[in-house]
């Protein structure tokens, strides 16, 4: 179900952080930097989900400042040293999708 750009609210469900929150990281974190198509509308890529991920364990799950997330990012300092986290970003991002595939066909069930 991987797809090449995703939309806003596609990530927004994906990573359970608002809408208005992802426009506002993007005017923050110079690493999340989402293109914009021919009509205006963000289009998100993988590495931006990953990013957005990396943002929400930092500031909503550590309670990093905006500064200090920006500075974990910045120094590669994103999993307060240690060698890998217990589940990627990815791996999130991907089981988060499988979660939002399975609901959508329950619903349709």
């Amino acid at each position: 179900m991987k797809k090449l750009y995703y939309t806003i609210g596609e990530v927004s469900e994906m990573t359970d952080v608002e809408p208005h929150v992802l426009r506002y990281w993007e005017t923050i974190f110079d690493e999340l930097s989402p293109k914009k198509n021919r009509a205006g509308n963000r289009t998100y890529r993988e590495k931006d989900i990953t990013v957005i991920i990396r943002l929400k364990e930092l500031i909503q799950n550590k309670k990093y400042s905006t500064a200090g997330a920006k500075k974990a990012l910045e120094d590669g300092a994103a999993t307060d040293g240690q060698a890998k986290p217990e589940v990627s970003p990815e791996m999130k991002r991907d089981l988060k999708e499988i979660r939002m595939f399975l609901k959508r066909l329950s619903k349709a069930l």
